[in-house]
């Protein structure tokens, strides 16, 4: 397929998603998943509120709070009153600090994080996530202490302010190969690390590195609702282990994860919060935000419909 063939194909399903894009939107009810408007739909889009309004815009129920400097500088009270006018909740926020370099530098970001987390919870998104890598220049026990000490930190902070914690844990191959020493790739081991470093931190559950480190829905059952603290969703084609590019992601429905069985098992678990569609390096740079986010919605919308979860 060529690249205006591609283009063209976009352009055409993100007009029919238009008609269907309101059905994102939260009815009010708390307890039930929501679609949450993720930044790699929207190349090129406006910064905070702007993302907000135009989640709102395009149907979603909720967006991905990506810009928390912008937000804590608006305040929390304007903030609630952004979203309590467009009817919109927010999924979580990423973590304001580097996990891994300058122990001086972490201990800095360590001292300004209680605000941060005071923030979320003033604003009804008591959730953070942060990437952990899957390879690394240090040792995999070397690096496991630190991580393990750091995160501990962290999690006492958050907890003051019952703020969640989710660590992602990348799958493919590619990731983890191009370090010297791997880390924690797999999602049952990255869980297990996640309890040991605080009772308010788990996982942030994405769907492609789910597929790709060759988890399942025990997998996730036995995470259960109080590990799952995001998820983000995109789909993956059939290629062997070698060749899987993590920017190559597909729109919801359109590879070969089994996301129905992907979504049985969070609406099993009880989760109620966010589905962040991150379709890394799928949507063309020039395509109108609000069409990429309208694709966004939809596509995840129909595999959501297809496993009779409800959002």
């Amino acid at each position: 397929m060529t690249q205006e063939m591609g283009r063209r194909k976009f352009l055409q399903a993100a007009a029919g998603a238009g008609a269907l894009g309101l059905a994102g939107r939260s009815s009010g009810a708390a307890s039930r998943m929501f679609v949450s408007l993720n930044s790699a739909l929207t190349p090129g889009a406006a910064g905070w509120p702007g993302f907000a309004r135009l989640a709102a815009k395009t149907g979603y129920g909720g967006a991905d709070l990506t810009n928390l400097n912008a937000a804590m500088k608006d305040g929390a009270a304007e903030t609630r009153a952004l979203l309590s006018e467009l009817k919109l909740r927010l999924s979580a926020a990423g973590l304001p600090l580097r996990l891994t370099g300058d122990e001086a530098a972490f201990k800095s970001g360590l001292e300004t994080l209680s605000e941060a987390a005071e923030f979320l919870a003033r604003i009804d998104c008591p959730r953070m996530t942060t990437v952990v890598p899957s390879g690394s220049q240090t040792p995999k026990a070397e690096l496991r202490k630190i991580l393990k000490d750091r995160l501990s930190a962290v999690g006492e902070v958050l907890a003051r302010s019952k703020v969640r914690l989710g660590l992602e844990f990348l799958g493919p191959l590619q990731l983890r190969a191009r370090a010297p020493h791997e880390f924690i790739w797999r999602m049952d081991e990255m869980l297990e690390f996640a309890k040991e470093c605080g009772p308010n931190i788990g996982l942030l559950l994405d769907s492609w590195h789910w597929h790709h480190a060759g988890a399942t829905v025990a997998d996730i059952l036995a995470a259960g609702r109080p590990r799952i603290v995001h998820v983000h969703v995109s789909d993956s084609a059939k290629l062997p282990p070698e060749q899987v590019i993590d920017n190559q992601r597909l729109l919801p429905g359109d590879g070969v994860i089994d996301l129905t069985a992907f979504f049985r098992a969070l609406q099993k678990i009880g989760y109620e919060d966010g589905i962040s569609p991150e379709v890394l390096g799928r949507i063309p740079k020039d395509m109108p935000p609000e069409e990429g986010a309208r694709l966004g919605l939809e596509s995840t919308l129909k595999v959501m419909r297809k496993a009779g979860v409800a959002a």
